[in-house]
């Protein structure tokens, strides 16, 4: 496919079709795919271009890895193209490892860039300066990342679906200050963790709660028993002389590594002071929660904030159902995990796009502008509607791209993680709150 037409030239209906795509509308998944063989509806002779799009992630590493995301872009790839592609253009999924380094996150964006991807797709990479920058002069837009890099809520050819690690942590403030007397919160020693701090304490601020201890830990490493020690001695302390019968809480966000922090946490001799413990899913998810003894682990009571319903919510029974057809028992694809579920949603929009663009050729050009004039996008109700027209923007220093401010707040019940509250929790004054310090 290297070496085709890039026209950018606008069909002459073009204006009247922007006009139209403001207007807001329901577009799920399945609803956009053309079924059957044959001439597709709008065309002369079924001839439509392919679509071409790239979906990385950090594979194999000491540190977190995402294997599940490019494997679910596959999986999705797979059920488009076996019903016809996507309005009927044939899904073509280009897969890298970011390796969970700057030269791996810039390696995939120049093979995007080489390959002639009209997006990246759902991908997850630490390192936005190395990715963005090929990316933006490339003009390829960056649809749906996990929301883990600055970059992505700061680039104008970035199109988030959720509002980041940011959101979480400061949505996880909100969620704790309610239910925890102290808060001892354990996160990485590094640029991307240096920002958990303020945000879980502009969240635990905005509901009326004391800072947290802050405790930096190495991202990698292989055990934390002097971590755990510390954050459980400084969210119980008091406890003995207090008439708040709240449990102290200690949440950690290390990411693959959360696993081990809280294996050496429950190894921690018994002590008497009531600590709960917390963190954000993509630290801890279902199938963390189940291998480590479900009602009877570590986890049971804990509370998780989230992007999305819980995976046990109806809403995602059409990506299981994905997933099963055709993912053919890849066991790197856990329906419960962030990643997966951002790479569905993100493809979800794609999807939609392509969809509102009815036109022979898709090209990057036109996918980001489309989004960019205020094409309204339904997850059904997997996120709040999204909407990249400014004024749906938040704004915020640091976070002006974000559009999709709610978080859920969760909680483990008898080994399985449920919903706290119904719906979504506004977040964006929190994260506003945070940046002004």
């Amino acid at each position: 496919m290297t070496g085709r037409r890039r026209s950018s030239t606008p069909r002459p209906s073009w204006a009247a079709r922007i006009r139209a795509l403001r207007i807001p509308a329901t577009v799920a998944a399945g609803s956009v795919l053309a079924t059957g063989c044959g001439a597709i509806p709008g065309t002369s002779d079924g001839s439509r271009e392919s679509i071409k799009v790239m979906t990385f992630a950090p594979e194999g590493t000491q540190a977190t890895n995402m294997p599940g995301m490019p494997a679910m872009a596959t999986a999705y790839a797979r059920w488009v193209n076996s019903r016809g592609g996507i309005d009927g253009h044939e899904l073509e999924v280009i897969t890298c490892n970011e390796e969970n380094t700057p030269t791996g996150a810039r390696a995939c964006a120049r093979r995007a860039v080489d390959e002639n991807a009209d997006a990246v797709v759902g991908s997850y990479s630490q390192h936005g300066s190395s990715f963005m920058a090929p990316l933006q002069a490339a003009g390829i837009p960056f649809i749906g990342g996990y929301g883990i890099s600055r970059e992505e809520f700061t680039s104008y050819r970035s199109y988030p679906v959720n509002g980041g690690q940011g959101a979480l942590i400061a949505g996880h403030g909100l969620q704790l200050a309610d239910v925890c007397r102290r808060v001892a919160l354990v996160r990485p020693d590094s640029l991307a963790g240096d920002e958990m701090p303020l945000l879980l304490n502009a969240g635990l601020s905005k509901g009326g709660h004391s800072s947290s201890t802050d405790i930096l830990a190495p991202e990698d490493a292989t055990e934390y028993t002097s971590h755990a020690s510390r954050a459980r001695s400084k969210a119980g302390a008091g406890a003995e002389d207090s008439d708040d019968p709240r449990p102290g809480c200690v949440t950690a966000a290390l990411g693959e590594h959360t696993e081990t922090f809280f294996d050496s946490f429950r190894r921690l001799p018994a002590d008497d002071r009531s600590v709960k413990v917390s963190s954000v899913l993509g630290s801890v998810g279902q199938s963390l929660i189940d291998r480590t003894g479900g009602r009877n682990g570590p986890f049971e009571g804990a509370f998780i904030t989230g992007w999305y319903p819980d995976a046990g919510d109806a809403r995602w029974r059409e990506m299981q159902d994905v997933i099963e057809a055709h993912a053919f028992g890849d066991n790197r694809i856990d329906a419960a995990d962030a990643g997966v579920q951002t790479t569905w949603i993100a493809y979800t929009v794609l999807s939609a796009v392509v969809q509102a663009l009815d036109s022979d050729e898709i090209t990057p050009g036109k996918i980001s502008r489309v989004l960019d004039r205020g094409l309204q996008v339904s997850t059904g109700g997997l996120t709040p509607s999204l909407r990249w027209d400014h004024d749906d923007m938040l704004g915020a220093p640091g976070y002006p791209r974000v559009v999709n401010r709610g978080v859920t707040f969760q909680v483990v019940r008898d080994g399985r993680l449920v919903a706290q509250q119904k719906g979504f929790v506004d977040v964006s004054e929190t994260l506003t709150a945070s940046v002004r310090g």
